[in-house]
């Protein structure tokens, strides 16, 4: 008769002695780092300095800006800037008047740049390609080039001097770059997740509501931030089309801070400018994961 004995190994107390890393490991460690460290440094320098430089000098008066540098700091806080830039820029009127044509623009840019994207790269037709091409070709047509053929067009249609064909004509200039991008996010996606959906009896427009748009969340959220801040900092297409001062958007509104002869108030501005900026940051805040998702979300074939 025969017996086994179960062995167990147990373990020394050397075995939990964590391993102590020399000064010299230590110190070279940190060396390999600085590098990294510096990188960072000089990247949040380059981007906080305008920012601050701006805010410093929304607080200066005009003798102020032009006698002293323009890094230092005011002689006398004038926190009154901010007053007088709300009521000369008519902020509050060139605020609402940017929304009113910004909002409906985007909406009209993401729903049809999205479907256009889904329609060329999902769906299966003769000539998709060339159609892609064409939207292609929008992104090349400089806007400065068909300003004078369009302001003719609104005028004999009798629209002129109205939110509308600012709304257009940034829904026209938003969908090649639009489509284009779409396109690409759509083709990271598998194809057999629609060809399922196909299977078990969905529509074409079904596949697209129901598949299609809440996989592309991140997407929409990237593009409709591009087009965004392109429509919201668009001076040429809302001083040409907008016709009629109650109409100006904000980018046209800073422009109330020149004089007659040339003169700028710079501090108001500047007090101007940042409300402005402070808004967009504080919008990329809360949504840059999504842009970051987004950006990375076409990066691959899926």
């Amino acid at each position: 008769m025969t017996t086994t004995l179960d062995t167990t190994a147990v373990p020394s107390a050397k075995a939990f002695v964590p391993h102590r890393r020399s000064p010299g490991a230590v110190a070279l460690g940190i060396l390999r780092k600085v590098p990294t460290w510096l990188t960072i440094a000089v990247l949040i320098i380059v981007t906080a300095y305008p920012l601050i430089w701006m805010f410093v000098n929304s607080l200066k008066s005009n003798s102020d800006f032009l006698n002293n540098p323009s890094y230092s700091l005011p002689e006398t806080w004038r926190w009154d800037n901010y007053v007088t830039a709300w009521e000369t820029g008519n902020l509050a009127t060139t605020i609402t008047n940017s929304l009113i044509v910004t909002v409906p623009s985007l909406v009209f840019i993401v729903l049809l740049g999205t479907a256009a994207g889904y329609a060329l790269e999902i769906m299966v037709f003769k000539g998709r390609a060339s159609v892609l091409l064409l939207f292609l070709a929008g992104i090349m047509i400089p806007g400065q080039m068909i300003i004078l053929p369009l302001f003719n067009a609104f005028s004999k249609l009798g629209v002129s001097g109205s939110y509308l064909p600012m709304i257009l004509i940034y829904i026209a200039g938003g969908l090649p770059l639009t489509v284009f991008m779409m396109a690409t996010y759509f083709r990271a996606i598998p194809r057999e997740i629609f060809e399922a959906a196909t299977i078990d009896g969905a529509s074409m427009l079904r596949s697209f509501f129901a598949v299609g748009l809440p996989m592309m969340k991140n997407a929409i959220f990237t593009v409709a931030i591009v087009q965004f801040f392109l429509i919201w900092n668009d001076l040429l297409i809302a001083l040409v089309f907008g016709g009629k001062k109650s109409l100006n958007t904000i980018q046209v509104g800073l422009l109330n801070f020149s004089g007659e002869y040339g003169a700028i108030n710079y501090g108001p501005l500047f007090a101007a400018i940042c409300v402005t900026v402070i808004g967009i940051l504080i919008l990329y805040l809360f949504l840059n994961q999504r842009i970051m998702k987004g950006l990375a979300a076409g990066a691959v074939k899926g």
